[in-house]
């Protein structure tokens, strides 16, 4: 028995193999409110994705701080089962989003896991194609001029504020103010588009209530626009990080469909909150604060993000990314740090404004402050002729509004100009879900600028605006066809839309 014994551990002795393998794996020194401090991962690179392995299975996390002696990491998830002391396994890559065509119709988290209960994304054993989530822009010469536009469908910013596809456009005003309203109508509007192709929309809601989002999506559903919508959320339950990472994965499934040569539309709401959860982050790792507490790179956080907007050349796809950013002011305070920062990072803003929201203006854009640096070259020439007119008019009907509250004697020009600039006001309100195509934008307009409306009183302006393209549906529906095919307004299609409209008046008279 004895030698048995013996000849059994001989042999396992022979077959011994004495293999000696290193690991890099980290401990935990401390833990608080979504922040670890690791030691041991002299080695991790900055962005790199790390897996904190704890009683309750692997939680991710990203390496955020590198200092001398320690990191300081970011948990992606419930911070609270990260324990003093965990092993903490550095994964070798940055953090990485799988995208693909099946997103599309999607509520997914800042990680790219899916919210709407659903199932999975994406079917097993199809082909994973990951996008790291912070990319560098597109360079100057991959780039082309933007000159192609994206109708929002409201009348106020697709003849005044254009924005063109591969823009970054600013929507800026104080909270409850309508500026989500009008991101819900531009992606329902582009699901109307029929001149140029439908881009994919991405909503990314940053630090909102769960109840917000889930209305947005099922308001979304029900007009049919989640067929070309991937909704990113990071609800304001969620951990400061997944805030903070949100708009860069929008960013990033964006990018994707751009690479493959299509037009995507990104909107980020809002901005502020972003912001916020990157300050917090930053103090907690206890970075030096700046301005308003703020660290000193915000400003590269918010660039590097947006300029991740182009619209690429021929020789690089032709997609185009457009960025539609969100920023809540406080009290209308446009001066503040992250107003300032990000107005001066896009190509123009879209300016709401509270006392025009009080007085019923929907949508509330104050036109004299808003502006669109580059969306004029891609808008299309049939409104370029009939809204060149419109800006002037609202121009000229602010000054003397203003002058006309203090003179009681007024000339008759004056008088003239004062009720053109009341109709015109009343002719670019505009319903919350009401996006028009830009055909019946381009009549509204023309019959509004051209004095067809003046002898009618200000307030039925709208009214009476919307029963005149109804009868030129019914009457004239070939006008609509000739704007929308050509994109401008020739000398025929200006007679035969000045015939509708004195038909339509002669009717209504009658």
């Amino acid at each position: 028995m004895p030698d048995s014994i013996i000849d059994t551990l001989k042999k396992e002795i022979e077959g011994f193999d004495r293999e000696i393998r290193s690991e890099k794996i980290g401990k935990v020194l401390e833990v608080g409110d979504g922040i670890a401090r690791v030691s041991g991962l002299s080695g991790a690179a900055s962005q790199e994705m790390l897996d904190f392995e704890t009683s309750n299975g692997v939680i991710k996390g990203i390496a955020f701080n590198l200092e001398e002696d320690n990191i300081g990491a970011i948990i992606l998830g419930d911070y609270l089962k990260v324990k003093e002391g965990d092993v903490v396994r550095p994964t070798g890559r940055v953090l990485s989003l799988r995208v693909g065509d099946e997103l599309i119709g999607r509520v997914v988290n800042a990680l790219g896991e899916p919210q709407d209960g659903k199932g999975p994304i994406f079917k097993s054993g199809a082909a994973e194609v990951f996008y790291p989530v912070d990319r560098i822009a597109p360079g100057v010469t991959a780039r082309e001029s933007v000159n192609t536009p994206l109708h929002t469908g409201i009348k106020a910013i697709d003849s005044m504020i254009p924005i063109g596809r591969g823009q970054r456009e600013l929507i800026i005003g104080d909270r409850q103010i309508g500026k989500s309203s009008i991101v819900i109508d531009a992606i329902i509007n582009q699901g109307k588009e029929t001149r140029y192709s439908r881009p994919i929309c991405i909503y990314v809601a940053i630090g909102q209530k769960e109840s917000k989002v889930a209305k947005i999506v099922d308001t979304l559903t029900k007009a049919g626009a989640m067929e070309y919508t991937v909704v990113v959320s990071a609800p304001s339950s969620s951990p400061s990080s997944l805030w903070f990472l949100a708009p860069y994965a929008g960013c990033t499934i964006g990018e994707y469909f751009m690479h493959q040569g299509k037009d995507a539309l990104v909107i980020y709401d809002d901005l502020s909150k972003q912001a916020w959860a990157y300050r917090e982050m930053a103090l907690l790792s206890r970075r030096p604060p700046g301005r308003e507490a703020y660290p000193g790179d915000i400003f590269y956080v918010h660039s590097r993000l947006l300029e991740r907007a182009a619209r690429l050349n021929k020789e690089n796809g032709g997609g185009s990314l457009t960025a539609i950013p969100i920023i809540e002011t406080q009290l209308g305070d446009v001066s503040a740090y992250i107003p300032t920062n990000v107005i001066s990072i896009t190509d123009g803003q879209i300016y709401l404004e509270p006392e025009l929201f009080n007085q019923g203006m929907r949508p509330a854009v104050n036109v004299g402050l808003s502006v669109s640096r580059v969306g004029s070259a891609a808008q299309t020439k049939a409104m370029k002729k009939v809204a060149g007119k419109l800006r002037l008019e609202l121009a000229q009907f602010r000054e003397l509004a203003a002058f006309a509250q203090f003179a009681s004697d007024l000339d008759e020009g004056t008088k003239k100009r004062i009720q053109r600039g009341k109709i015109l006001s009343q002719v670019l309100k505009q319903g919350e879900l009401q996006p028009m195509p830009f055909e019946r934008q381009v009549a509204a307009i023309f019959a509004a600028t051209n004095g067809y409306f003046d002898d009618i009183d200000s307030e039925k302006a709208l009214e009476i605006s919307y029963q005149m393209l109804g009868y030129m549906d019914k009457m004239h529906q070939g006008v609509f066809a000739e704007i929308l095919k050509s994109g401008e307004i020739s000398k025929e299609t200006e007679e035969k839309l000045k015939r509708a409209i004195s038909e339509f008046k002669d009717s209504n008279h009658e």
